[in-house]
């Protein structure tokens, strides 16, 4: 069994330490395992930065515009060979060692998904009240909408079987904001079983979000929306 890591990155201060500290956590879970590291176009030097590190368990690829973590997760899946597929933030918020308790989730329950939850009750991360309402406000939104049983779309920490990814990637449209809900909407289009864990996420929540930022995200799962009721945009070359 090989594990294949997806990391995203854009104008990271810190990838050479970031990325010390994803070995030696992954090393913990297993010893078969890559981490495909994608710059997002970067306008900073932290893509040669982390080719300065020598592991032949990285690979850094990326390109020279700026497209959105979905983009990013999108292309780095085509430099993956791992039976599972795990997608990580390149932070230090969440410990990629948390994997080893998805892996063992997935295995024990036969299903094909495991999706990192801020609201699952055995989380420990810092949640501001704001912050908290906005979040369920938006996953009702998606309940409604797409009749998704997930209590948060939305944390950078997720496990697939590359199954999943191969069914589904290709059809995935958005780039930025609504990337991990397209994903899961798309998931349970096909079948595949998923199921929420606890995360632990050392970061404490700023005031990033603003209304651009609120406006774009609903506006792709619109997006998502129309293309998956009204277009059925979805069912084409199934």
């Amino acid at each position: 069994m090989k594990l294949s890591i997806i990391m995203p990155m854009y104008n990271s201060k810190d990838i050479i330490s970031n990325l010390n500290a994803a070995i030696n956590s992954l090393d913990k879970v297993t010893k078969n395992y890559e981490i495909v590291l994608v710059d997002d176009g970067s306008s900073t030097n932290c893509f040669n930065e982390a080719k300065k590190i020598k592991n032949k368990k990285i690979k850094v690829v990326g390109y020279k515009k700026n497209n959105g973590k979905g983009y990013a997760i999108k292309y780095g899946f085509r430099f993956t060979n791992g039976d599972y597929i795990a997608f990580v933030d390149s932070g230090r918020d969440l410990d990629p060692k948390q994997l080893n308790d998805f892996l063992r989730i997935i295995e024990k329950n036969k299903i094909d998904i495991v999706i990192g939850s801020k609201r699952h009750l055995d989380s420990k991360v810092y949640y501001p009240l704001i912050r908290r309402f906005m979040s369920r406000t938006y996953q009702t939104i998606n309940k409604i909408l797409f009749n998704l049983n997930v209590k948060d779309t939305q944390v950078g920490i997720k496990l697939f079987k590359r199954k999943v990814l191969e069914k589904i990637m290709s059809k995935i449209a958005i780039k930025r904001f609504a990337f991990d809900l397209e994903l899961l909407v798309l998931a349970k289009k096909y079948n595949f079983k998923m199921v929420e864990a606890p995360i632990i996420m050392r970061y404490k929540f700023g005031s990033s979000i603003n209304p651009k930022s609120v406006f774009l995200i609903l506006w792709d799962t619109a997006a998502i929306f129309y293309r998956l009721k009204i277009m059925r945009y979805y069912d084409k070359n199934e």
